[in-house]
């Protein structure tokens, strides 16, 4: 079995998993139909061809929070292209400053041809909406003879310097993982974000089991233990060391 990992960091991100009128939510991490998303746009494959969208919905997916980001609330305004008049005021959920390490396990020719795909995508990629682009190149390594657990056990942590220097007394940091879920796992959440067909006169998504589990990740920004167990040296400028215990042990004598 073969993984294939993304960086998945941006500005802003928002990946929706439902919508209901005027408000548009944002999950707290990447959905699974947002990122078959990006890799079919990646990849040149059109919204209506869903047998080619069914192998990539086929893979076993799992997201790594490096950074969980801030979640904003935006609202916009908006007038009848015909007509001139306004249409009711949406909101809209995003995410800043986040940064996630997203999986796909499978076929690993699949893989290897998203991987390249990636590096030259053939329709400009987005993190959820298409005014959420990526800040840096999505791609990063693919995991040979790897599960998906394994692969975001392996990877560095990708959070950005300045939110990393929170974590600098810890040599590890403990990271949350959402993947999908095994058909025997009782602790499972469900989300409709298994894409079906990006179609737009019929876009479908069908119900996807997620469970979370978590992984520990070497600090590169980790500094030494300040609290160090050898004994402290005395201070050259003073000539001797004050004990004020000895005090008490005359007065016992």
């Amino acid at each position: 079995m073969t993984v294939l990992t993304l960086r998945l960091a941006g500005p802003l991100q928002s990946w929706g998993a439902a919508a209901r009128f005027a408000r548009r939510t944002t999950e707290s991490a990447p959905t699974k139909s947002g990122v078959i998303g990006l890799l079919a746009a990646a990849k040149g494959i059109q919204r209506g061809d869903d047998e080619r969208l069914a192998k990539l919905a086929a893979l076993r997916f799992g997201v790594r929070i490096d950074q969980p980001g801030t979640r904003l609330r935006d609202f916009q305004t908006a007038h009848h292209a015909d007509t001139g008049k306004a249409m009711p005021v949406s909101e809209r959920f995003y995410l800043a400053d986040a940064v996630f390490v997203a999986a796909v396990e499978g076929d690993h020719d699949l893989l290897t041809d998203l991987h390249s795909a990636l590096k030259a995508p053939l329709y400009p990629p987005f993190l959820g909406r298409r005014s959420c682009p990526p800040a840096q190149p999505m791609e990063m390594n693919l995991h040979l003879e790897r599960d998906l657990q394994q692969a975001l056990s392996t990877e560095p942590w990708q959070a950005s310097p300045w939110y990393a220097r929170r974590q600098r007394n810890s040599p590890t940091v403990r990271l949350a993982v959402l993947h999908d879920a095994s058909a025997d796992d009782d602790n499972a959440d469900v989300l409709r974000d298994q894409p079906v067909s990006f179609a737009a006169e019929h876009r479908r998504h069908a119900l996807r089991t997620v469970t979370r589990s978590e992984v520990e990740v070497p600090n590169p920004h980790a500094r030494p233990n300040p609290h160090s167990t050898s004994r402290p040296r005395a201070n050259p400028r003073v000539p001797h060391q004050h004990d004020p215990m000895a005090a008490l042990a005359e007065v016992s004598d």
